[in-house]
């Protein structure tokens, strides 16, 4: 990963910056999908208790351009502000950025163990209580689904840093729980 280009949303009074980080992600994670080459991988440079106004895409100016030429940001580009490719400095640390998934709802989890079986709807109330609920401090980005229309939560972790980059593929989310990305 030779290159980056940092989005930043500009948020107005119509729309918050959060809801413009989700809609830039779902476009994101459409057209990374579109080209499959787990090339890209991403990061936000802002992140604390949320992720920030900043997207920044990681991965080498052909990767980049190829994104490029999708015009996957059509719709966008009102509210953002698109670097130039540009070159990772000399002296970086390198990161994962990776989905953390939480099956954190009991009502959720009741449903599926009657659904596939596993409990009557009695046993499934007994033995998962709402206590059983994990909640996560991560921040998150929240997109729909394409296949049944539902919202969920793509929760973000920012890996420790390390002094060595280790190579390996991205999802169409841009993330991956190997490779990792410069930091800096």
């Amino acid at each position: 990963m030779e290159n980056y280009i940092d989005i930043h949303v500009q948020p107005d009074p119509e729309f918050t910056a959060s809801q413009l980080m989700n809609a830039l992600f779902a476009k994101l994670h459409r057209a990374l999908g579109q080209l499959a080459d787990g090339k890209i991988g991403i990061s936000f440079p802002e992140v604390d208790k949320t992720l920030g106004e900043c997207l920044r895409l990681h991965g080498s100016a052909e990767a980049l351009a190829a994104l490029e030429q999708t015009c996957w940001l059509k719709g966008l580009r009102d509210y953002t502000l698109i670097s130039p490719c540009q070159k990772i400095p000399l002296k970086v640390q390198y990161r994962t950025v990776r989905r953390v998934q939480y099956k954190s709802s009991a009502e959720r989890l009741r449903r599926r163990s009657v659904a596939k079986g596993w409990l009557t709807t009695e046993e499934a109330v007994t033995r998962i209580p709402d206590t059983s609920e994990k909640r996560s401090k991560l921040p998150f980005l929240q997109i729909k689904s394409l296949s049944n229309g539902q919202m969920f939560f793509v929760f973000v972790e920012h890996g420790p840093l390390r002094d060595s980059a280790v190579a390996g593929r991205f999802s169409s989310y841009g993330l991956s729980s190997e490779a990792t990305i410069p930091w800096f």
